[in-house]
């Protein structure tokens, strides 16, 4: 594709937990060739604690993640987006912004791990089998021979990886 680092914008409704997660995986197993972003339709205007938590037990830095609009990628000042993951459900079925770059999208829904019904632990549990979804799916992600797949087989490889569930 190019040199500069493919920029990739995961969406989730709230834009507090999914979304975040992967922005911060990415971030980390992409470091040389990605730069990640994440954002919501309709933020919360924070990060779950428990996604908090997750990434802090894997040795991540929590400061810079914050809840945010996608209104933030449009316009003149967005970065131009190569690809696009909405990461829940909701967010897969509503009318997104036109994105900068026209980026290749995908769907990699995940069941949102944020259930209050629940108790803390169990939602820990949630949270950390989230986490290694996503950071399963990341790593197939990063692997992609990017120069060697033409933009259908690409989009095909990035729909599968939406339907990888782990055991």
């Amino acid at each position: 594709m190019t040199e500069e680092k493919l920029k990739v914008l995961f969406l989730c409704t709230g834009n507090s937990a999914r979304s975040i997660m992967a922005e911060a995986l990415l971030q980390k197993m992409g470091q040389n060739q990605f730069e990640a972003y994440s954002a919501g339709s309709i933020p919360k205007g924070y990060v779950n604690p428990f996604a908090i938590e997750v990434l802090k037990a894997n040795n991540f830095n929590t400061d810079m993640f914050r809840s945010k609009s996608w209104d933030e990628f449009e316009g003149g000042d967005a970065p131009k987006l190569d690809f696009v993951f909405t990461v829940c459900d909701n967010a897969a079925n509503e009318l997104c912004p036109i994105w900068a770059g026209h980026p290749i999208s995908a769907h990699w829904g995940i069941e949102d791990p944020d259930n209050p019904k629940l108790s803390d632990d169990e939602q820990r549990t949630l949270f950390q089998s989230t986490y290694r979804q996503l950071e399963h799916r990341i790593k197939i992600f990063t692997d992609l021979s990017f120069n060697n797949l033409d933009s259908s087989s690409l989009q095909k490889e990035l729909d599968d990886i939406g339907k990888i569930k782990l055991d």
